[in-house]
């Protein structure tokens, strides 16, 4: 009965908000290009080397070992057969047209909050991409039922964030919007429960577990985070990549600010967006979470 009653449940439940009319407005794929920058170039959707958006980035997770798909319009390997409503959807629903609900490794209930003009932008973008023929590898370790266990989690644990026609443009509402939207630093600064759920109480304080099991630094303003961080320290590490010791950031993070195999990162966003990041990061309450173990 209680099995019965949980796939009722999930089979009911409603769909996550969609674009009126299935329609995104027209985008831009200059600004989207933009977006794509702030969303650290996706990335796990560029192998090293490039090309931009051909797929194969490794993700291991205690659920299974994913790898990204090809995001480039190539019709067969890519999303060139996909609507841009479909492609929409799979960025903030975690609806694809060709397998169902989508693994919790790719962020769509992050994304969930972007606006309909900044995805209808982004998907400019991408279909101005140059199509690439990579073929997508198969995720190795899934569990059993994986997709009837996505739409389970989704239903469980996704949040539903608002979205609106079109996002804040200044000051700190600009930099909640793009660090929980687009360039979704909770992702990996924000520790994960037992069914890789995000911890809301933890919000962006770290952990010792992140992508690939290696640690991510607290960016709150506790003195175990960036407490003796200012707005200008974290704008010049968006931009430069540089600490306010003068050391280099390392691993993932250098990808997301050059950008990953000659895609766009955050040195390539538009400096407006990453001040507006640097002040709400600082205005973010203090968590006392030491990840480094000093």
């Amino acid at each position: 009965m209680a099995v019965q009653l949980v796939v009722s449940l999930v089979l009911l439940a409603p769909a996550p908000p969609a674009v009126a009319g299935n329609a995104l407005p027209t985008g831009d794929p200059q600004r989207g290009k933009d977006l794509f920058a702030l969303a650290a170039g996706c990335g796990c959707h560029t192998p090293d080397g490039g090309p931009i958006g051909a797929g194969g980035g490794e993700v291991k997770t205690p659920f299974g070992t994913f790898y990204a798909p090809n995001i480039t319009p190539h019709r067969q390997s890519g999303i060139g057969s996909w609507s841009d409503a479909e492609i929409a959807a799979a960025i903030r629903d975690g609806d694809t047209p060709s397998h169902g609900v989508e693994a919790p490794v790719m962020p769509y209930y992050r994304y969930g909050g972007m606006s309909d003009g900044d995805v209808a932008d982004l998907v400019a973008y991408l279909r101005s991409l140059p199509p690439s023929d990579k073929e997508n590898q198969r995720h190795t370790g899934e569990l059993p039922l994986a997709r009837f266990s996505y739409r389970l989690w989704r239903l469980a644990f996704a949040p539903r964030p608002a979205r609106s026609a079109e996002a804040p443009q200044d000051g700190i509402e600009r930099g909640r919007y793009i660090v929980d939207h687009l360039a979704i630093c909770g992702d990996c600064h924000t520790p994960r429960g037992r069914f890789g759920d995000p911890v809301a109480a933890m919000y962006l304080a770290g952990t010792k577990q992140g992508p690939n099991g290696k640690s991510v630094p607290n960016i709150t303003s506790h003195r175990t985070g960036i407490a003796d961080w200012d707005e200008v320290d974290v704008f010049g590490l968006l931009l430069k990549g540089r600490k306010p010791d003068f050391d280099s950031v390392q691993g993932l993070m250098a990808d997301v600010v050059d950008g990953h195999g000659g895609g766009p990162g955050y040195k390539m966003a538009p400096q407006a967006d990453l001040r507006a990041i640097a002040a709400y990061v600082k205005s973010i309450a203090p968590i006392d979470n030491n990840v480094s173990g000093k």
